[in-house]
């Protein structure tokens, strides 16, 4: 048996399953960083049980359109009314800015020989040095977009990494 086997038997046995894949029992959904320090599970942060509520991870938490898609299904589809955006202390984004990166991108493109830079110029990878402001402009940006149901209700924290407590920013 693999280690993975070996692991997933494990978990299996000492982690309860969600009742239903199809369907998150609050109708919430948790939008917050692929950061691996937001432990055990985003919904965990919050004090909700397995199945309670969806998550979707991406770098940085929103911002922009990319888990606007995942909102949108999980609100037309699967029935979900409330958002959480949730944060964490000592991101990654805040670490460095748009030319950063795509300056380390050009000089090392992912596949050697291939011209990359038109393509990174006009990226935005979503740095930000005021975390309060970034949850602030989230919520934000969700509240205002049309695609998002009218009456949702979206809220903003930040998770604290070292200690493991959540702040609400934003009713």
């Amino acid at each position: 048996m693999s280690t993975v086997d070996e692991f997933t038997d494990e978990f299996t046995e000492a982690n309860e399953t969600s009742p239903s894949p199809q369907s998150a029992a609050r109708r919430i959904l948790i939008i917050t960083c692929m950061d691996a320090r937001i432990l055990p599970t985003p919904t965990a942060a919050f004090g909700l049980p397995v199945g309670s509520a969806f998550t979707v991870r991406n770098a940085g938490v929103e911002r922009d359109s990319e888990a606007l898609r995942s909102v949108v299904i999980a609100q037309q589809r699967l029935t979900t009314r409330e958002i959480r955006v949730l944060h964490h202390t000592d991101c990654g984004l805040e670490t460095f800015d748009d030319n950063v990166l795509r300056t380390q991108l050009i000089r090392n493109p992912p596949k050697p020989g291939v011209v990359i830079r038109s393509t990174v110029q006009s990226m935005s990878f979503l740095p930000f040095k005021d975390q309060r402001q970034t949850v602030r402009d989230d919520v934000a940006f969700l509240r205002e977009h049309p695609l998002v149901l009218a009456g949702t209700v979206i809220t903003g924290w930040i998770y604290n990494v070292q200690s493991g407590r959540i702040e609400r920013v934003l009713d």
